[in-house]
């Protein structure tokens, strides 16, 4: 990796990588998930920490998103990592690593929220006395 005039890592990062890097988050984040479900004693217990979970989860990650694909349409092209911080001279400029941050957060949470969701179903769906229904 090189760096520019401004001392901004190159190459700019891209949409593509940013989703990808906040989709494999996401689905790391779903083995935690899964563990406190499975910490979560009582059938009815279980299925109400999943329903909060995934929809809280989904809500703030479509929000997050919107808000992360504005705020890099904003930046126009001029989009930097976290790791670029040292190279924002003005107030203005923090808006191009504010766009790849909600996007990435935004993703991880919706994929959080989708799993959380699918789980509630497979609960939900399991036969009485089984290890998933609780």
């Amino acid at each position: 990796m090189g760096l520019d005039r401004d001392g901004v890592i190159l190459p700019r990062l891209r949409p593509m990588q940013v989703v990808r890097r906040g989709v494999t988050l996401g689905l790391l984040g779903v083995v935690p998930l899964v563990v406190a479900a499975a910490c979560v004693t009582g059938h009815s217990d279980r299925l109400e920490f999943l329903a909060v979970v995934g929809g809280l989860a989904a809500l703030f990650g479509v929000g997050a998103t919107v808000i992360g694909a504005c705020f890099w349409w904003m930046s126009a092209g001029d989009v930097r990592r976290m790791r670029d911080w040292g190279t924002v001279t003005t107030q203005a400029a923090s808006v191009t690593l504010i766009g790849p941050l909600f996007l990435r957060c935004g993703l991880f949470l919706a994929v959080l929220g989708v799993a959380a969701l699918g789980l509630y179903q497979l609960v939900d769906a399991a036969s009485y006395g089984s290890w998933l229904h609780g």
